[in-house]
């Protein structure tokens, strides 16, 4: 079993954590349950499918020259995801890209 801290006890670039005076948060085990990777042009995402005790979540990680960000969907989530995401490829299929100058 995978372990490591979820991403939002990961120090803020953006400053100070808001609750910094308070006691650290426990770090919460999370389980990989799949991981798949995908080069896109010179971006890396990376989708993991993971579960801690609240429950199952997909981590999208995007790799650019070793920065890293990224989001996550609850399982509960992942079908509304899916049709928006669908709904986006049909629209970029469908409109053709405006000609550069």
């Amino acid at each position: 079993m995978e372990k490591c801290m979820i991403s939002n006890e990961r120090p803020s670039p953006y400053g100070q954590h808001p609750y910094a005076g308070s006691a650290p948060k426990p770090s919460v085990a999370e389980e990989t349950i799949k991981t798949e990777k995908v080069q896109i042009e010179r971006k890396t995402f990376v989708f993991t499918l993971k579960e801690n005790p609240r429950g199952r979540f997909l981590r999208i990680t995007e790799d650019v020259n070793g920065r890293r960000d990224a989001i996550i969907v609850p399982a509960t989530g992942l079908e509304d995801f899916k049709k928006v995401l669908d709904e986006m490829i049909k629209a970029s299929a469908e409109t053709p890209p405006k000609a550069n100058p």
